[in-house]
């Protein structure tokens, strides 16, 4: 299964027209029917279209969904453009600041099973809207955003990801194989295949089991969360950043020295408080480390791809494969 996304450059209309083909054809390769394919082609169009006409340095990023059964496409759209004083205002069909017709957004969200926004005036703009082949899976209980992009001039990449239920908890996985290229993600994939294929253990457990598994890889950070009620579990080999954000501040969580599958000569669970609320934030190293979300107000409460997208808007590197992956718990009964 693929887990990265597609990065779609727009800043003119040809490249707005090269996001829309792409998400046609993600569609189309997914089992979308012609008229939920059009529907697709249609929101990411909109949303090329805005960043054509408003944005600075847009970008389209484009990533399947697969939850059960049930198959979709995510769009984020991205924007370091003059941002949104009243967002709902600008959700208003019939209005613009840029002599359109004013109907993108509220189409959009209108076609959209599920769109989100966040626009900070001066930073800039990101959109969220996921569209399913069919009708959209019920509630997990564990809401996810990833961001997963390979440098530019790969055709793949070398971090990867997954999100796993085991034994009624929550466990989150990020790789980066060392490098990038086919080789890194031949690694990173060789930690998500030992993660899927074992059973609910400790931590520690999976790490040692991945670095075995990695043995005959050119070896890779990685990382592991597992959610346990009023506590979150952390254990990681390599630089996977890592932190549990809320209202009233952020917990960095430690990761040991070494590359799993080569040197770990140390493996160490740790145990932090975890309330409701709260929100992990998973990092490869194509993310700079500085990054902090209190200064972008109300982001913490939107959707975790709004997050995700605007960590790698602002802080990716650039010179390396970059991934972000947010999750928050969401309570039952509660749904977006």
């Amino acid at each position: 299964m693929e887990v990265s996304s597609t990065a779609i450059v727009v800043t003119e209309s040809s490249q707005a027209g090269q996001a829309r083909r792409t998400a046609s054809a993600l569609a189309a390769c997914l089992g979308f029917n012609e008229e939920a394919q059009g529907k697709v082609a249609l929101v990411v169009s909109e949303a090329a279209k805005n960043l054509v006409a408003h944005a600075r340095e847009g970008l389209i990023l484009l990533r399947a969904l697969h939850e059960g059964h049930h198959v979709g496409v995510e769009m984020l759209a991205l924007d370091k453009g003059p941002g949104m004083a009243d967002v709902e205002r600008c959700m208003r069909d019939g209005y613009s600041s840029a002599g359109t017709s004013g109907v993108g957004l509220g189409a959009m969200r209108r076609m959209a099973a599920f769109f989100d926004i966040h626009s900070v005036p001066g930073v800039g703009t990101a959109v969220v809207a996921q569209l399913w082949a069919d009708k959209p899976p019920p509630a997990s209980g564990l809401e996810v955003g990833v961001v997963c992009v390979p440098m530019s001039g790969e055709e793949v990449c070398g971090d990867s990801w997954a999100v796993d239920l085991k034994d009624g908890r929550f466990h989150v996985l990020v790789a980066d194989g060392l490098g990038h290229g086919p080789e890194a993600a031949r690694a990173s994939r060789a930690a998500v295949v030992s993660f899927l294929e074992q059973g609910p253990n400790p931590l520690v457990e999976l790490l040692r089991g991945a670095h075995q598994e990695l043995r005959s890889t050119r070896g890779a950070a990685v990382s592991f969360a597992s959610l346990d009620g009023a506590q979150l579990h952390y254990a990681g080999v390599g630089n996977i950043s890592a932190a549990i954000v809320s209202p009233g501040g952020s917990q960095r969580l430690v990761s040991m020295n070494g590359t799993l599958g080569h040197q770990a000569p140390r493996m160490q669970q740790f145990s932090y408080p975890w309330s409701r609320g709260a929100t992990l934030v998973m990092c490869s190293d194509g993310l700079a480390t500085q990054w902090r979300l209190d200064a972008y107000p109300g982001l913490l409460a939107r959707h975790p791809s709004l997050v995700a997208g605007v960590l790698y808007r602002d802080f990716s590197r650039g010179r390396d494969d970059a991934t972000v992956l947010v999750a928050r718990e969401v309570p039952r009964g509660e749904s977006r």
